[in-house]
C-alpha cells in the first residue's frame, strides 16, 4: 500500500504562487505515473495535470496550461506542483494520485492510490 501525503496548500492572493508537494511512503515510486486533481466546492474532481514516470512527459488540462507546472525528484519519492498566476477559481482541494501502470491518463478511475488532498484558497 503506497501513502502520499500532500502539503504546501494555503491561502493566497490573486496572482500570487503556491507549490504543492507530494511524497511517497514507497521507492516504487519511481515507476508510476502520478498526477494531480483537484475538486472545487459544489464539483467533480478534475484533472490537473499528470507527469510520467521518468519525468519526461508532462500533460496539463487547458485551464492551468501555461501557469501550472509538475515536475518530480525520483530519488525523493516526490511530484511537486508549482502554481503561478493562480485565479480565485483555482480555488479547490488539490489530490495529488498515483498510477502503478505507469501511464499518464486523465480519467480519476484509473489512479490506485491517492493522498489526502491539500487545500488552496485564492482570494481576489
Amino acid at each position: 500500500q503506497v501513502q502520499l501525503v500532500e502539503s504546501g496548500g494555503g491561502l493566497v492572493q490573486a496572482g500570487g504562487s503556491l507549490r504543492l508537494s507530494c511524497v511517497a511512503s514507497e521507492r516504487t515510486f519511481r515507476q508510476y505515473a502520478m498526477a494531480w486533481f483537484r475538486r472545487a466546492p459544489g464539483m467533480e474532481r478534475e484533472f490537473v495535470g499528470g507527469i510520467s514516470a521518468s519525468g519526461l512527459r508532462t500533460f496539463y488540462a487547458d485551464s492551468v496550461k501555461g501557469r501550472f507546472t509538475i515536475s518530480r525528484d525520483n530519488p525523493k519519492n516526490t511530484v511537486y506542483l508549482q502554481m503561478n498566476s493562480l485565479k480565485p477559481e483555482d480555488t479547490a482541494v488539490y489530490y495529488c494520485a498515483a498510477d502503478i501502470a505507469g501511464f499518464l491518463r486523465t480519467k480519476a478511475t484509473y489512479y490506485d492510490y491517492w493522498g489526502q488532498g491539500t487545500q488552496v484558497t485564492v482570494s481576489s
